[in-house]
């Protein structure tokens, strides 16, 4: 059995968001269809329906992506309204190397670019390129807004 890269998965439809939360659901968690909708309360017909339907009701979403440890079908929604979302990073102490990185990872996006305005790169490559910079941009603005306002520190086990 091959490799999935999920992170470089984005779902074109209701349906293959509903499918992509429930194969992602059965290859990192090992829950069926069965399990998922045990974990919803409702039937797993009843999933079924909404898959062949394309459809889910809106209160029903974040428990069953809750169930299905993903966010397809709210990356699906944000996509199909012409939004970016990205995931809000943690926020870390930051070295050098991440800097480097960061600036490797930008110059890299805007190289693609160029070469694909330049009728040299392909366009789903450019976009994941692109995608990728802004996540990292993300990150670091979630670092400096952080700095202004750092979470308490309730479980670090720090010296007191």
């Amino acid at each position: 059995m091959t490799r999935r890269r999920w992170k470089k998965v984005y779902p074109n439809s209701m349906q293959e968001a509903i499918r992509l939360c429930l194969d992602y659901a059965m290859h990192k968690h090992h829950r069926s269809v069965a399990r998922v909708a045990e974990l919803n309360g409702i039937s797993e017909w009843v999933i079924y329906k909404w898959m062949s339907a394309g459809s889910m009701p809106t209160n029903r979403i974040a428990p069953f992506e809750l169930a299905c440890d993903c966010t397809f079908i709210t990356e699906y929604i944000g996509s199909s309204a012409q939004k970016l979302l990205i995931d809000i990073p943690r926020g870390r102490p930051v070295s050098q190397d991440d800097l480097l990185d960061l600036q490797a990872l930008l110059n890299e996006s805007f190289g693609q670019l160029r070469r694909f305005y330049r009728d040299d790169a392909e366009a789903a490559a450019v976009i994941a390129s692109v995608t990728d910079a802004m996540c990292a941009l993300a990150g670091h603005r979630q670092n400096v807004t952080k700095s202004e306002s750092p979470d308490l520190a309730l479980f670090d086990g720090g010296d007191e």
